[in-house]
Protein backbone atom coordinates (compact mmCIF):
# COMPACT_ATOMS: atom_id res chain seq x y z
CA UNK A 1 0.00 0.00 0.00
CA UNK A 2 0.91 3.77 -1.11
CA UNK A 3 0.14 6.94 0.39
CA UNK A 4 0.04 9.55 -1.62
CA UNK A 5 -1.63 12.79 -0.24
CA UNK A 6 -4.72 14.20 -3.14
CA UNK A 7 -6.34 17.27 -2.98
CA UNK A 8 -10.39 17.35 -2.61
CA UNK A 9 -10.82 18.12 -5.61
CA UNK A 10 -8.86 15.17 -7.19
CA UNK A 11 -11.17 13.48 -4.49
CA UNK A 12 -14.02 14.38 -6.54
CA UNK A 13 -12.77 13.50 -9.39
CA UNK A 14 -12.41 10.20 -8.55
CA UNK A 15 -15.76 9.83 -7.38
CA UNK A 16 -17.07 11.53 -10.78
CA UNK A 17 -15.21 9.19 -12.92
CA UNK A 18 -16.77 6.39 -10.67
CA UNK A 19 -13.79 5.13 -9.51
CA UNK A 20 -13.85 2.82 -5.96
CA UNK A 21 -13.50 4.60 -3.39
CA UNK A 22 -13.74 4.20 0.50
CA UNK A 23 -13.00 7.14 2.90
CA UNK A 24 -10.97 6.23 6.25
CA UNK A 25 -12.50 8.75 8.76
CA UNK A 26 -8.98 8.74 10.92
CA UNK A 27 -9.94 11.42 13.59
CA UNK A 28 -9.29 11.02 17.26
CA UNK A 29 -13.04 10.18 19.52
CA UNK A 30 -12.68 13.41 20.64
CA UNK A 31 -12.43 14.90 17.56
CA UNK A 32 -14.74 12.93 15.98
CA UNK A 33 -17.63 13.16 18.76
CA UNK A 34 -17.28 17.34 18.27
CA UNK A 35 -17.40 17.02 14.64
CA UNK A 36 -20.75 18.43 13.07
CA UNK A 37 -19.96 17.05 9.56
CA UNK A 38 -19.25 13.35 9.48
CA UNK A 39 -19.53 11.66 5.65
CA UNK A 40 -21.80 8.36 5.61
CA UNK A 41 -20.04 4.89 5.35
CA UNK A 42 -16.90 6.42 5.98
CA UNK A 43 -14.85 3.93 8.17
CA UNK A 44 -13.83 5.01 11.25
CA UNK A 45 -10.43 4.31 12.73
CA UNK A 46 -8.27 6.51 14.58
CA UNK A 47 -5.32 7.64 13.21
CA UNK A 48 -3.35 5.60 16.35
CA UNK A 49 -4.84 2.62 15.69
CA UNK A 50 -4.48 2.32 11.70
CA UNK A 51 -1.79 -0.35 11.93
CA UNK A 52 -4.10 -2.36 14.15
CA UNK A 53 -6.84 -2.38 11.95
CA UNK A 54 -5.03 -2.48 8.24
CA UNK A 55 -6.25 -5.96 7.27
CA UNK A 56 -10.04 -5.08 7.43
CA UNK A 57 -9.89 -2.20 5.07
CA UNK A 58 -10.54 -2.85 1.50
CA UNK A 59 -8.22 -4.14 -0.72
CA UNK A 60 -9.76 -3.73 -3.94
CA UNK A 61 -10.51 0.14 -4.17
CA UNK A 62 -9.01 3.14 -3.41
CA UNK A 63 -8.62 4.45 0.06
CA UNK A 64 -8.90 8.13 1.22
CA UNK A 65 -7.89 8.54 5.10
CA UNK A 66 -8.85 12.02 6.43
CA UNK A 67 -8.70 13.37 10.06
CA UNK A 68 -8.19 17.09 11.20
Amino acid sequence: MQATPISTDEAKQLLDRGERVTFVDARNPVAWGAATHKLPNAIRIPVDAVDEHVSELPSDRTLITYCT
